[in-house]
């Protein structure tokens, strides 16, 4: 995307589309559009993913159906010698406060609960943005964007010290931790959020930049 200066005021967003070129998602070599098969390293080639939101919406919603189990259902069950514990995620963080572990206990609770929730609510805005005209940016949906690229890689965070508890825990007869359903449904809602920012094209964000451009010189 690339900017022109018209009549030394205004600003036109001109695209790649616009431009008459498409560019490779996995080398970013530019081809003329039209092009089928990036002639560098063979992937296809397509200008626009016309299907892109309604696979976002339906990733989001398969995503957020399974976080609500998640943190209803237990996600730690712990066998002492004469009892037997049941926790969830926020139940757990709240048990480990207590014993002290304050520091795992708010990464437990930063990465169960406000990334997952911020990562909601930054997917629906970028989905509901580029279709609606606001007073964000194109440069500040950029940012979003790749904030929810970034934060992706810690999403399963919850799962590695489940994984980890559950490996190291184990005193036969004693003590031992095994992962209740909410991990799984955890899991779930990871990946399916996870999907549904992949399957968001961060180039409708510079289209619907250059629609309300177009709409802003047509009352000038």
């Amino acid at each position: 995307m690339v900017c022109m200066e018209l009549s030394g005021t205004s600003q036109k967003t001109i695209t790649a589309r616009s431009a008459g070129v498409v560019a490779c998602t996995r080398c970013t070599r530019a081809w003329p559009l039209g092009t089928q098969i990036c002639g560098r390293c063979g992937a296809p080639l397509v200008s626009r993913d016309d299907q892109s939101l309604q696979k976002v919406w339906a990733l989001w919603i398969v995503g957020l159906m399974c976080y609500f189990p998640a943190n209803i259902y237990t996600m730690l069950n712990t066998q002492q010698l004469f009892s037997e514990t049941h926790s969830t995620i926020i139940g757990g963080a709240v048990e480990l406060a207590h014993h002290g572990s304050f520091g795992v206990a708010a990464i437990i609770l930063f990465a169960s609960v406000i990334i997952p929730l911020g990562k909601f609510w930054a997917i629906a805005f970028l989905a509901v943005s580029v279709r609606s005209h606001s007073g964000f940016t194109s440069r500040n949906r950029m940012v979003v964007y790749e904030v929810v690229e970034y934060i992706g890689r810690w999403s399963m965070i919850d799962i590695f010290v489940v994984a980890i508890l559950s490996a190291l825990v184990q005193l036969q007869g004693l003590v031992s931790i095994t992962p209740g359903p909410a991990a799984f449904f955890f899991a779930l809602s990871v990946i399916f959020t996870m999907l549904s920012a992949q399957a968001f094209d961060p180039r409708m964000i510079w289209d619907a930049q250059q629609t309300d451009d177009d709409e802003a010189r047509k009352h000038v």
